[in-house]
């Protein structure tokens, strides 16, 4: 596996912890070898409850563009750690379990992060704080519900190469899922 990229936020990285982070990190490649990209992110957060300020999120990015995400909350950065680290076990475990069952090849898009920057501008109401860029791959439906669910988000953008347009599914309340296909005008 690579060396995972280890970002912090409000808190120092020292060698103890980053030495943990490769530990942990490491036994993922036992179950999914074909990682091309791990990136670990730790946090301090201002949150009220004490339980919830220690943030470590685990994304890996396999060879066929699949992205997994694991994030964890505690009031212990160790223990956060150990849980995203578990979750990402579960969700390999999960992955894996979908494919060989014949549902199709997950595939997902890279995104990269920018926060926007705007400043002396002040704005009323909701602002864009960060702008999401992703390639979007060619799938099927079926696909791109697999591909949400494994990354735990309630919608997904993809290309349907048989609309031959972008579309999203999203989830339901009741459970199911929707498939919303935008006709421009």
């Amino acid at each position: 596996m690579l060396e995972p990229a280890i970002n912090t936020r409000n808190l120092e990285m020292t060698d103890l912890l980053r030495d943990y982070v490769q530990k942990k990190v490491e036994r993922l490649d036992r179950y999914f070898p074909s990682v091309v990209e791990c990136r670990v992110d730790l946090s301090v957060a201002n949150a009220k409850n004490a339980k919830h300020r220690q943030i470590a999120q685990v994304t890996i990015r396999s060879k066929g563009g699949t992205i997994l995400r694991a994030e964890e909350r505690s009031a212990d950065m160790l223990s956060s750690i150990d849980a995203a680290i578990d979750k990402m076990d579960r969700q390999i475990a999960r992955f894996k379990g979908k494919r060989h069952r014949g549902r199709g090849r997950a595939q997902s898009a890279r995104e990269d992060m920018y926060p926007l920057e705007s400043p002396g501008e002040e704005e009323e109401g909701p602002a864009i704080v960060r702008i999401k860029r992703f390639q979007v791959t060619p799938m099927t439906p079926q696909e791109a519900i697999e591909q949400m669910e494994l990354l735990g988000h309630d919608f997904f953008v993809f290309y349907n190469p048989d609309s031959d347009n972008i579309d999203i599914v999203y989830r339901r309340q009741d459970g199911n899922y929707g498939l919303l296909e935008p006709q421009f005008t």
